[in-house]
């Protein structure tokens, strides 16, 4: 009776560990869907800077992680149009926050 409590409390601590890290794993279809969510948002910022006249579109880079955070970074021409590009982002659907590594160029 000893033996075989021993053997199945043996199994069972083999099994738990494994079905707890199953669960962690992201599967590849998450993975993807994360990835395209994290484009679209890319493109809906990217697409709102091309509908500004005050914000450069091509000399913003916008990175969107995969709980919508926005990081904008590259050159701009004044304050007010990092600003005006933060203020874009953070207005745009699907982002979460906005962090700004933007640089006022010197003329």
């Amino acid at each position: 009776m000893n033996i075989k409590l021993a053997t199945i409390l043996m199994v069972c601590a083999l099994i738990v560990p494994a079905v707890g890290n199953a669960q962690e794993k992201k599967s590849t279809t998450d993975t993807v869907k994360e990835n395209v969510g994290d484009a679209s948002i890319t493109a809906k910022v990217k697409t709102e800077f091309a509908k500004d006249k005050d914000v450069s579109a091509l000399k913003i880079n916008v990175d969107t992680d995969h709980k919508g955070a926005v990081t904008l970074k590259g050159n701009v021409k004044s304050q007010a149009e990092a600003d005006k590009a933060v203020q874009i982002a953070k207005g745009t659907k699907g982002v979460t926050s906005v962090k700004s590594e933007l640089k006022v160029q010197a003329k």
